[in-house]
């Protein structure tokens, strides 16, 4: 059956199929400009699937360093402009000052994590030390994975999206997010799993690891990294360092451990 355009973060072009010279309909990934201001100061431009973008706002804000905790967030409008969205998000006097003092505007894209940082140091983050603990038994990840794909309503129409999920350690799925960005997506997720409070036991995304992927995974306090792809170098340092379990290249029967440990 074919996906229909009903589903959120989907639109319809009109293609041309060649050689054949046939018109169809086809459905592709929406993206859009979303501009994230705080306390009225513009910070962030980053292009994005335009669906659950509170999520973002609240993910993104944690993940970067721009609140220490949720608390720190006292909500988030949208504004929807003719050129994309406005985020106007309420933050902490405090957590606004420190902004201010780290003069960071940035220019993001989908495939883009540190832009808009200006000098080498600036990129060192105080990630908390997590205590690290067995990472997910191989039933638990050959369970969420074997779900992930009918999971992504946006990727089964278009093709065009990574995914974030959050399971709990029998690799139940708790929720997921998708966007054109895997770090926008993961982002969401971090902003979902504040906002629902919920006991996750990993995080499984559908791209490679990072050291972006990494740091926000730790950031919000998750144990276990999941990722369908490679790893990079740094990602493997920031998680040995961070005492997160870094598991890449995920099947189904099959995968690799970079940082941390299974009991079984």
């Amino acid at each position: 059956m074919k996906p229909s355009a009903d589903i959120k973060g989907v639109v319809s072009r009109q293609t041309v199929l060649q050689p054949a010279a046939k018109q169809e309909t086809e459905l592709v990934a929406e993206e859009c400009a979303i501009a994230l201001v705080y306390n009225g100061i513009s910070h962030a431009v980053l292009m994005a699937s335009p669906i659950d973008l509170k999520d973002l706002a609240l993910g993104f804000s944690l993940s970067e360093a721009i609140i220490e905790s949720p608390k720190q967030f006292y909500g988030c409008e949208l504004e929807e402009h003719a050129e994309g969205i406005e985020l106007q998000i309420a933050i902490s006097n405090q957590a606004m000052s420190r902004l201010k003092q780290r003069r960071r505007f940035l220019m993001g894209t989908s495939g883009c994590g540190l832009c808009g940082i200006d000098s080498l140091t600036s990129m060192q983050r105080d990630l908390p030390c997590l205590d690290r603990k067995s990472a997910p038994s191989n039933e638990s990840i050959e369970k969420a994975l074997m779900h992930l794909n009918a999971a992504q309503r946006i990727r089964q129409a278009t093709g065009a999206t990574h995914c974030a999920a959050a399971f709990d350690e029998l690799g139940e799925l708790l929720f997921l997010r998708e966007d054109i960005g895997r770090h926008n997506a993961l982002d969401k997720l971090i902003g979902a799993h504040l906002s629902l409070e919920a006991d996750v036991g990993f995080y499984l995304v559908s791209s490679r690891a990072s050291y972006e992927m990494v740091a926000k995974t730790v950031s919000a306090g998750v144990l276990n990294l999941v990722c369908v792809s490679a790893p990079t170098s740094m990602a493997i340092t920031t998680a040995e360092q961070s005492g997160l379990n870094l598991i890449a290249f995920a099947r189904p029967d099959r995968y690799r451990i970079y940082s941390g440990f299974n009991s079984e």
